[in-house]
């Protein structure tokens, strides 16, 4: 870690939790016994849902430390197993800050034959989705379009921190009383008291990006009660907004560096035949040009500089969209068209960035240098060559993210405060390639909480999950079968052809990852 990227004085405690030695609220805090009593009432949900999919609420408190502050309804969504013997609930959360679960799983779950990836796990486990607190349908928050500062590009620290600012007060204007209480470990809590609700001894969870911060966190707060857990691109609990910035540039540049091998070999790619180095030149001055003089797009607005680089990140996210990145880069450069470019150079919704925005802040204590400007603007220059150096295409957006958080609250539970945990033991998934949640916050995260196990995919885009037969059959086995590797395990990269396919079979529930021994876990 660069000293200069230690943006915050507040002290993290060396073990336990949030900065506190007492153990969370649970079933047996009497303030809170209405909420572990509850049953979930089970009914329709909307017509474009799987027949078979039934939703429902469950009521949470804003604030467990004064349950009678308030409550907080949550959407819910299962898909009741369809084999038996069931082995229970498996819950499940698709990451962002800001993903929402019942919608998410409502399409994942449109066409269960061909959903490879959940057919065996339908068998044995009743599917569940929640909507976090202050997302999707759960009370969600919101900048009133005021999205907060991202993916901007800005050198001028005075202008970053009224633009922080500006975003703050949106974001308290137009949500509710949930808004102070988004943070992960309120977002834990409930996922226990959904638990209880569900039937559940123990949580069984599969959380990918951000859903794997949320089950860190349950682990850590609830050991007693953690079940099968799967973590999926896991996130990092302890790194500040600064290093994490840092190491999403450097993760962004080699998931770009990997499609620009891959586009090497294609002869219909705009970087045919060309060296990575070149290619990212021609990137980086593709942009600068973009900026200076941006493209009429539809409807009237301009494609940027700005505007490629978040096409860009959008796109490395699975293989499968690279084709379509090839494509619209080849037509941005030999036609000046973006118009392939547009959609996923869109920003994100309102409850997206918002969320994005107040549960970071909540989670992370990082107020940089108290909004000082001229400070800000020292540190901003003090730190862009270090930027720059990970990545000229990403790094400048990733490096104003150190404003992010300069005039929030600071937080009450920052999950910084995770060290040494004694949790059980579970599957951490890293992805090698992976341009969101570096692989290293997969080795860093398996040593705070103690006794996981780390799968390391040798492959390219974000999470591993349904990208490689190889690591469906090890997540498959633990959810399935209680069994986990002895030690840290590995799974090659799985070749992707032209049309961005990689070479995934059908999995194979009777058998494990070719010579990779299994252990039973204690369950």
């Amino acid at each position: 870690m660069h000293p200069a990227l230690s943006l915050c004085a507040a002290a993290l405690v060396a073990t336990a939790f949030g900065g506190a030695n007492t153990p969370p609220p649970g079933p047996d805090d009497g303030r809170l016994s209405r909420f572990y009593q509850q049953r979930i009432d089970w009914g329709p949900c909307p017509a474009s849902y799987d027949e078979s999919m039934r939703c429902g609420h469950l009521m949470v408190p804003l604030d467990y430390t004064h349950p009678a502050k308030g409550t907080v309804d949550l959407a819910l969504t299962r898909f009741p197993a369809t084999g038996h013997p069931r082995l229970g609930s498996l819950v499940f959360n698709y990451g962002g800050p800001g993903g929402p679960g019942v919608s998410t799983l409502a399409e994942r779950l449109q066409d269960l034959h061909r959903t490879e990836r959940y057919r065996d796990l339908a068998e044995s486990y009743d599917l569940v989705g929640l909507d976090p607190r202050g997302i999707g349908q759960s009370a969600p928050i919101s900048c009133g379009g005021a999205l907060p500062l991202r993916n901007s590009d800005s050198a001028d620290g005075a202008g970053l921190l009224r633009a922080t600012e500006a975003a703050r007060r949106a974001c308290q204007a137009h949500s509710g009383p949930v808004l102070p209480y988004v943070g992960t470990a309120n977002v834990a809590r409930d996922l226990d008291v959904l638990r209880e609700a569900l039937g559940d001894r123990k949580l069984n969870y599969l959380g990918w990006s951000y859903g794997t911060r949320i089950g860190a966190v349950y682990a850590a707060q609830f050991p007693q009660r953690t079940g099968r857990m799967v973590l999926d691109g896991v996130d990092t609990l302890s790194d500040s907004l600064a290093d994490q910035a840092l190491d999403t540039a450097r993760g962004r540049q080699r998931a770009y560096d990997a499609f620009l091998d891959w586009c090497a070999g294609l002869t219909s790619c705009v970087f045919s035949g060309t060296h990575r180095r070149e290619a990212n030149e021609r990137t980086e001055a593709l942009i600068a040009h973009l900026d200076e003089k941006p493209l009429d797009a539809k409807g009237g607005a301009k494609f940027s500089g700005r505007d490629l680089a978040l096409a860009l990140v959008n796109n490395l996210y699975a293989p499968a969209q690279w084709p379509d990145l090839a494509r619209g880069l080849g037509s941005l450069v030999r036609d000046r068209d973006p118009s392939g470019l547009l959609e996923s150079a869109e920003p994100e919704t309102d409850n997206e960035a918002a969320a994005w925005a107040a549960v970071s802040c909540a989670d992370y204590p990082d107020r940089g240098v108290g909004g000082d400007p001229k400070a800000f603007q020292q540190q901003l220059d003090t730190l862009r060559p270090e930027f720059l150096d990970a990545s000229r295409i990403f790094g400048p957006a990733q490096l104003t993210e150190i404003a992010y958080c300069h005039s929030w609250p600071a937080p009450v539970d920052p999950t910084a405060g995770l060290r040494h945990v004694d949790a059980p033991p579970m599957l951490l998934v890293g992805v090698r390639g992976d341009p969101a949640t570096p692989y290293a916050w997969t080795e860093q995260t398996a040593r705070v909480l103690g006794n996981a196990v780390v799968l390391d995919y040798k492959g390219e885009g974000h999470t591993g999950f349904g990208r490689s037969d190889c690591v469906n059959q090890y997540i498959e086995r633990y959810l399935l079968e209680g069994r986990l590797p002895h030690s840290t395990a590995a799974c090659p990269a799985e070749a992707v052809d032209a049309e961005g396919h990689e070479d995934v079979r059908p999995s194979e529930r009777s058998r494990g990852p070719a010579g990779v021994p299994t252990e039973p876990t204690l369950r």
